[in-house]
């Protein structure tokens, strides 16, 4: 049984940063199903790797006393991953609403015709010594991000 995407959690743009996995046996349950905590981990390395292919090393944004934790996820899961399994973590920086960022994700098969998750997370800027939401992105961010 195949569940239907979910297209809402598309973006306008079709430009996705794409980010190699394969589930090896850590990332599996008994049965040899991947968990579903390992999507979210794969998730964010890949949107880690995304900010700093466009200059963006999240070590900068720390010491520039910014975090971006998430306050939001909306997983859907169509198909489980196997031990063994090759998927490639597509995501994309949907829109920038003040300092709420949302970002776009689908893991697809090798070749991107069978889709197991698909989701959307909403990161917001955090001052790290206040602890309060910024009232605006850091600069160095907002600039790299228009590259996407």
């Amino acid at each position: 049984m195949e569940i239907e995407l979910d297209n809402s959690f598309r973006a306008t743009t079709e430009k996705w940063f794409e980010y190699p996995v394969i589930a090896h046996p850590h990332h599996t349950d008994y049965a040899g199903i991947v968990w579903h905590g390992t999507y979210l981990t794969w998730m964010e390395s890949a949107r880690i790797e995304c900010l700093r292919s466009i200059g963006i090393d999240y070590t900068d944004l720390v010491s520039l006393g910014c975090d971006l934790p998430v306050i939001e996820i909306n997983l859907r899961y169509h198909q489980s991953m196997r031990m063994g399994d090759h998927g490639i973590v597509k995501t994309r920086m949907n829109e920038v609403q003040g300092v709420r960022i949302h970002w776009d994700y689908e893991i697809t098969g090798s070749n991107a015709s069978l889709i197991y998750v698909s989701g959307r997370v909403t990161l917001v800027g955090i001052d790290r010594e206040k602890g309060k939401i910024m009232r605006s992105l850091p600069p160095l961010l907002k600039d790299a991000l228009v590259k996407l």
